[in-house]
């Protein structure tokens, strides 16, 4: 569960933090738009294909591949939200008898989220790159296609954005270890 202690990046920031906000708000948005659209898509197939006996071709396709790319269009606000899932059970043990140790475990957490979503993204990037310069696609050629890079675009982005998030978290954490040791 979120506290006052969490890095929230909804308050006043300074601009290039500011800016950050949007641009994963913007993602974010965008991803939820998406869920929409593809419930609608679903809703429309399952009728058509029960109604009428006609599905929609590449819905299938499609709605597997967006559920991947609504995630990492929406990580990185989750992140910066301070809205990821975790157990807060232990923190809040070390936090009630060593605030600066539970401000420098945040601070880890938060650098081991940047480094798993950098790798994320290097991991993904040769795909993206193969994918965009082989114009490969998925579906049925002659029946239904679409290129795969847009969404291998989508999880290199969405893992850069979160790592960033995950950094801006770490460094406010260091912030308020700096301020809490300044306190003892």
């Amino acid at each position: 569960m979120a506290d006052a202690t969490e890095t929230n990046l909804d308050a006043a920031l300074p601009a290039p933090q500011g800016l950050f906000q949007r641009a994963v708000g913007v993602m974010a948005a965008i991803g939820t738009i998406w869920i929409f659209l593809t419930m609608f898509m679903i809703v429309a197939d399952v009728l058509g294909r029960n109604l009428f006996n006609a599905p929609i071709t590449g819905v299938a396709e499609v709605a597997g591949r967006s559920v991947v790319a609504i995630v990492f269009l929406q990580i990185a606000s989750a992140v910066a939200q301070g809205r990821m899932t975790r157990a807060d059970f232990l923190i809040n043990i070390v936090e009630a008898r060593a605030p600066a140790l539970a401000v420098l475990l945040e601070a880890l957490f938060a650098l081991l989220g940047a480094t798993v979503f950098l790798l994320i993204a290097l991991a993904s990037w040769p795909d993206l790159a193969s994918s965009w310069r082989t114009r490969d696609f998925f579906g049925v050629q002659g029946l239904f296609t679409i290129p795969t890079w847009p969404f291998w675009a989508i999880t290199v982005i969405g893992s850069l954005a979160a790592a960033a998030a995950y950094l801006v978290a770490m460094a406010e954490k260091a912030r308020m270890r700096g301020a809490t040791a300044g306190r003892a």
